[in-house]
């Protein structure tokens, strides 16, 4: 039962990570039905409709009886909290020192803690950012979502809320990597390796491999 618990409170904060941080739904949208969300998540419909269930007290979406699920104004009010966070100015250097404090740890949780269908996602994602890559496309969003669904998987509120911050982080990454074709091997290189550790479930080796991709980036980027 507690298992089932944790599982659906991390659905609920994947689905409201999709609407206030990927930004897939906005306001008044409605939602995926039960199915659809089943299969893109790997878990169960019980365990989707806990998690909406769960939003719906947050006043994140609306339930509507024989209509769906819709997102509120609530959510709009989520993101910009979280839209005041990433106003603080802060620049490139002072950003990848906080990922180097935050996210080794954040992956040493998510190896220990996150479910197989959390996993799962990061490995999707991962493999999503290698595609893009290799066909020239910009991964900043994707790039985003597999850090997020790092941190979602730690099951640590905080941990999510700083996400934001660290967007900004990643996303100059992503365009000052682009004037590098060694940061972009070792992009590519360093994700294979921390996704093979969380496979593997790896926590020691998953936190190392964090903490070398971003010390990486800042070798590669002059950013240290």
């Amino acid at each position: 039962m507690k298992n089932n618990k944790m599982l659906s409170q991390s659905i609920a904060d994947t689905l409201l990570s999709m609407i206030t941080i990927e930004k897939r739904f906005a306001a008044g949208d409605k939602l995926p039905n039960e199915n659809e969300l089943a299969a893109e998540l790997s878990v169960s419909r019980t365990t989707i409709r806990e998690a909406i269930k769960t939003l719906a007290a947050r006043d994140i979406v609306e339930i509507q009886r024989g209509r769906g699920t819709f997102v509120t104004q609530g959510a709009s009010a989520q993101n910009q909290e979280l839209e005041q966070l990433t106003s603080i100015k802060v620049n490139a250097k002072d950003l990848y020192e906080m990922r180097l404090i935050f996210e080794p740890e954040a992956a040493y949780l998510a190896a220990e803690r996150g479910t197989e269908a959390e996993i799962k996602r990061i490995l999707e994602y991962g493999r999503k950012v290698e595609e893009q890559i290799h066909a020239g496309e910009d991964r900043t969003e994707t790039e985003q979502a597999f850090h997020k669904a790092i941190a979602q998987a730690t099951h640590n509120e905080f941990m999510n809320q700083l996400m934001p911050i660290l967007f900004q982080a990643i996303s100059k990454g992503v365009s000052l990597s682009e004037q590098s074709d060694k940061a972009i091997a070792d992009t590519l290189n360093d994700h294979r390796i921390i996704m093979e550790f969380l496979q593997q479930r790896n926590a020691e080796g998953t936190k190392n491999a964090m903490k070398i991709h971003i010390l990486h980036a800042i070798k590669e980027l002059n950013i240290g």
